[in-house]
């Protein structure tokens, strides 16, 4: 077995250009022409407000990142999510998924971000943000658990705890069937989040339905995503129940969805059987995967971008990298290794 690696900031750190982390990489170096997205730089944000002590430079881009998502804000309190090497952004505002990523991102900052100094822009933000709502469940299942995060910091928040309710409207759907107990007829990406979502209204709301939705559903994906006692999550492309297996691409974001989610099962229940899930989530970083792979480069930092079936996709984009790092946060907070 693979050591579990310490958290390694400098990939994350070479990634940050003038505006903001440039999304993509070529291997571990930043392939600048294609820019940055409102999506990663939420996921930066995220990843340094759960750090306990910020150094300087986490400090610093933190801080580079809240101002990307100011100017990517519109006055509707949506976001833009597509933004030129120069700056200059392109497309509308939306309530997609970079709006429900910003959202989670700076309720975490509000609750928790050791950078007191960036919470008052924090909350700013999220004053017309947390207006918007979304059609769109992970958008909505993002934007849920940062409502939760404001709530946790001030439960008095009528427009946090609106969003919140309106969520949970969006996400309180029937499962499929018995053998299928998913509310979406094929998984797609970031699935844990869904049931993520419905695990922490429940729990934050004392609906007990809504939570047990939530832990069943979640119950049921790290089952249909457990191979031999690893994770084998859902490729791109998605998997239906009628699908013949498939098992390559595999892509990191659903890796550390997976993470979130079990914890976020723990933290609500303490029942330790959602840590063997975090665990997993560790170890199909460090080859306890399908194809056997480490999927992060130790010299640099950055995670893979993709798991194949000729192994890992050696580029290390900002997304990869930042699923890399909240799930090695997790294993740092619990002192795990991979089982």
């Amino acid at each position: 077995m693979t050591t579990v690696p310490i958290l390694d900031f400098n990939h994350l750190l070479a990634l940050t250009g003038p505006f903001g982390t440039f999304e993509h990489a070529r291997h571990s170096t930043a392939r600048i022409e294609h820019g940055y997205c409102t999506d990663d730089v939420a996921r930066v944000l995220l990843v340094t407000a759960r750090e306990p002590v910020l150094a300087e430079e986490l400090g610093n881009l933190a801080a580079s990142s809240i101002e990307f998502l100011a100017q990517a804000q519109g006055s509707s309190g949506e976001f833009k999510n597509r933004r030129s090497p120069d700056g200059s952004w392109t497309g509308q505002p939306s309530n997609e998924d970079c709006w429900g990523r910003a959202v989670w991102a700076l309720g975490t900052v509000v609750a928790s971000s050791s950078a007191v100094s960036l919470h008052g822009q924090a909350h700013r933000l999220l004053e017309r943000a947390a207006l918007v709502r979304s059609p769109w469940p992970r958008s909505m299942a993002w934007a849920a658990m940062g409502a939760i995060e404001v709530l946790r910091s001030e439960p008095a928040d009528r427009n946090a705890h609106q969003l919140l309710l309106a969520a949970v409207d969006v996400l309180d759907r029937t499962e499929m069937s018995d053998d299928w107990r998913w509310p979406e007829p094929r998984l797609t990406y970031a699935n844990a989040a869904l049931a993520e979502a419905l695990v922490a209204a429940g729990t934050w709301l004392g609906d007990d339905r809504i939570q047990q939705m939530g832990l069943r559903q979640l119950r049921w994906l790290l089952t249909v995503e457990t191979r031999d006692g690893h994770l084998s999550v859902s490729p791109v492309g998605g998997r239906g129940p009628l699908d013949p297996p498939r098992q390559y691409d595999q892509q990191p974001i659903e890796v550390a969805a997976m993470a979130d989610a079990c914890v976020r099962a723990y933290d609500a229940t303490g029942d330790e059987e959602w840590l063997v899930g975090v665990e997993r989530a560790v170890g199909w970083f460090i080859g306890e995967n399908d194809a056997g792979a480490v999927m992060f480069d130790p010299s640099s930092g950055g995670g893979f971008d993709g798991l194949t079936a000729t192994g890992p996709n050696l580029n290390q984009g900002a997304e990869s990298t930042v699923a890399l790092l909240t799930t090695l946060q997790y294993a740092r907070r619990y002192a795990l290794s991979a089982s």
